[in-house]
């Protein structure tokens, strides 16, 4: 698929590269962080909260909210499903890294056509926000190589809801975690999830 700069005109409708941070304390807690051959997601590390970055961010961008930084590490190729939350998500590529995105609005009856889908090169060392109606998942490694991206939220974000609701419909069946809704793609076998996305479950290959 086309994987266009993030820098280009066509990302400002899913988000925006940010300025004004030093990353370098944030990098330097990443580089002890794992590589595995699959994806780990850790909503928090205290030591990632603590850098100077991570305290900027809570004070001037979430407007003093209370918020999480974690990371999103590994190696991924495939979209498999699709996220978004009640508010923007920074992320931080710590390494070269893809990322596909989609539009809330184009979600109908909980379905999702996956040629809709975009595809953005990030640049190590780029922080960006994606807007809170900007439909994304895991971010991809670049040719075959791994990935390392902090990711920082309000408190509480992807952590398991501690009450579900009864006899979800509609959009209350895709609330997967707390302030996380997803649809999944048929052949990501995630458990649990509704399998709204149709048709290709693409691959930056």
């Amino acid at each position: 698929m086309k994987v266009i700069p993030v820098t280009d005109p066509a990302f400002r409708q899913y988000g925006k590269v940010l300025s004004g941070y030093d990353y370098k304390e944030l990098a330097a807690v990443m580089e002890k962080t794992p590589l595995p051959d699959d994806v780990v997601y850790v909503p928090g590390l205290k030591e990632l909260e603590e850098t100077v970055a991570g305290k900027e961010l809570g004070k001037r961008f979430f407007g003093g909210l209370p918020i999480q930084i974690g990371y999103c590490n590994g190696h991924n190729k495939l979209l498999n499903a699709v996220e978004y939350h009640r508010n923007s998500e920074i992320n931080i590529a710590m390494t070269d890294m893809i990322v596909m995105v989609g539009h809330l609005w184009d979600v109908q009856d909980l379905k999702y056509d996956t040629s809709l889908v975009e595809a953005f090169l990030i640049p190590a060392g780029t922080g960006f926000e994606f807007y809170a109606t900007t439909l994304h998942y895991a971010p991809c490694g670049v040719g075959g190589k791994g990935f390392k991206a902090v990711v920082v939220l309000p408190k509480g974000t992807n952590e398991d809801l501690e009450e579900r609701i009864e006899k979800p419909v509609g959009e209350d069946s895709c609330l997967f975690a707390k302030n996380k809704w997803l649809i999944a793609h048929a052949d990501a076998k995630i458990e649990g999830a509704v399998n709204g996305l149709v048709g290709e479950n693409l691959s930056v290959d």
